[in-house]
């Protein structure tokens, strides 16, 4: 049976159809969550994808954290399911605490749109353990409230726990603290990055360069041998 992955869609998602795309191009069945929709008919991982969902009015992703669909998946995420938050999605898995820490508008005060380095820092969550630690790999980045947060005491958790995933290489986009590009919680179930990996599977299009499927092939590599 083909492994099911799950793709929410909120008023303002941008990014719905290339995770999609990106999910088929692993091998793997991409199914549509609607935000209102409790329902997230039997899928083994879910993906929140990018966007300005609900124009990122308050806060960006403080409005599509009370959606139905993410009281389903706060109670899967905390179970084990494997959760992917990118850019908007990354954001809203801050607002539901699954992630700690906050996203802020980005140091230079505008919107970034870019080819950007990043090194592998944990090779071994769900969604990470096709690469190898240390690997550097190009993503594209888009955003302007990409500008990663938290205080002292939490980012020294992070560090000491593994649980910094990426960092940014060569140059700092946004003025996240330490460099910081994503993180998982302490079950490595639940990652969320600003990078786009959906946008760099194919040679055709983003970066030119497939550094992003291994997002995919990981999760299928782990729902496989669950």
């Amino acid at each position: 049976m083909t492994a099911r992955v799950g793709v929410i869609t909120f008023p303002g998602t941008l990014d719905d159809r290339d995770t999609q795309r990106a999910v088929r191009a692993a091998g793997l069945e991409a199914v549509a969550l609607w935000h209102r929709d409790k329902d997230l008919k039997q899928v083994d991982a879910v993906i929140l994808p990018g966007g300005f969902s609900y124009g990122d009015y308050l806060r960006a992703g403080a409005i599509s954290r009370f959606s139905p669909v993410m009281e389903s998946v706060i109670g899967q995420a905390k179970a084990g399911m494997p959760v992917l938050g990118i850019c908007n999605g990354f954001q809203v898995l801050t607002e539901t605490h699954l992630l700690p820490g906050a996203m802020l508008r980005n140091n230079h005060l505008h919107f970034i749109c870019c080819d950007q380095k990043l090194r592998v820092e944990n090779a071994e969550t769900a969604w990470t353990h096709s690469y190898e630690r240390g690997q550097e790999i190009n993503i594209p980045l888009k955003n302007i409230d990409g500008r990663y947060v938290a205080d002292e005491r939490v980012l020294d958790e992070l560090e000491a726990e593994g649980r910094v995933v990426f960092r940014y290489q060569e140059l700092n986009p946004n003025g996240s603290l330490r460099d910081i590009a994503g993180i998982c919680n302490a079950a490595g179930n639940v990652v969320g990055l600003m990078p786009h990996p959906e946008h760099a599977v194919e040679p055709l299009i983003g970066t030119g360069r497939t550094d992003g499927l291994g997002f995919f092939t990981s999760i299928l590599k782990r729902l496989v041998s669950a």
